[in-house]
């Protein structure tokens, strides 16, 4: 073989491994990026979730978002149920609230990615559109409170107009949902039920709570006393005796809360040890004068 055959024969083989080699590398940085990026995907996986809900343990509505938001899971939704009490879990909250300008107690649903939440308890159809970004609608409000109904010993006219009263109220609000449905008395259940001969005392409240006495808190714990002796037909009355410590309690709080801040200590000038040191080599000039004195006269 020729002298230039072997080398276009040595130049084809490096080239060729070069390539070879070339091919190689890409395909394994490839490997290595997808392999990557599985990676953070299978890490990231469950903790990518967007859909937050926040509850409290001593939350009422909390129990009953909780089975709410487990058959939602079961349904394949991926809520994550963060407990307040966790440290962790609050300071999340919290960052949330600062993010989005928001404020809300428990439950709170959130979704982290957009900001779209809802506030207090709501059914499974309306946690589905959260859940899949649709905008949420307002929560339906009753029209108003319900007829108040008659006292102990209403005549039977009374009753009439107050049942038609409560009735057409039932009629007005059957926009509210099947829960709150469910919640209401029938106007017979009401009237048979044990009710009061007259209101009761008004408390002392608020302002006037934290400006009362002991004897104005004892003078309304007197009619109570009364209201009750002429209403004792009706179930689990508290004891007066237990109110009156509760309103004191109360009053207490209030005006420790209101308290100014005690002042703060006046602090002690500042001393001047220039002035000072001066001071004490004046004194000791001065013992140093009395000594001579001394001994010239001859005091011992």
């Amino acid at each position: 073989m020729a002298k230039e055959e072997v080398q276009e024969a040595v130049v084809e083989e490096t080239e060729v491994a070069t390539a070879e080699a070339e091919v190689a590398e890409a395909t394994e940085e490839k490997t290595e990026d997808t392999a990557a990026t599985d990676e953070t995907a299978n890490a990231d996986g469950d903790e990518l979730s967007p859909w937050y809900y926040f509850f409290a343990q001593g939350c009422g509505w909390c129990k009953k978002s909780g089975p709410v938001v487990e058959e939602l899971n079961n349904d394949g939704y991926d809520v994550l149920m963060l407990d307040v009490a966790e440290p962790d879990n609050a300071k999340l909250r919290d960052e949330l609230f600062a993010e989005y300008d928001t404020r809300c107690g428990t439950p709170w649903f959130i979704n982290a990615d957009t900001g779209k939440g809802i506030c207090g308890f709501r059914e499974k159809d309306v946690l589905e559109l959260w859940l899949k970004g649709e905008d949420i609608p307002e929560p339906p409000r009753p029209t108003g409170p319900p007829p108040r109904p008659p006292f102990h010993g209403s005549t039977n006219k009374e009753d009439i107009a107050w049942k038609k009263e409560y009735k057409q109220w039932l009629k007005d609000n059957k926009h509210m949902p099947k829960t709150w449905q469910d919640q209401q008395k029938s106007a017979n259940e009401i009237i048979d039920a044990p009710r009061p001969k007259s209101d009761p005392p008004r408390p002392p409240m608020g302002t006037a709570l934290a400006q009362a006495t002991d004897e104005a808190i004892d003078r309304w714990g007197v009619d109570m006393d009364k209201w009750q002796e002429e209403n004792s037909h009706l179930p689990n009355l508290q004891p007066v005796v237990k109110m009156l410590q509760n309103f004191k309690n109360r009053r207490n709080q209030m005006a420790q809360q209101q308290a100014p801040p005690p002042a703060a200590p006046t602090a002690l000038p500042a001393v001047d040890n220039t002035k000072l040191n001066t001071m004490n080599a004046r004194v000791q000039a001065l013992e140093v004068k009395l000594d001579k004195i001394i001994n010239h006269f001859g005091v011992k």
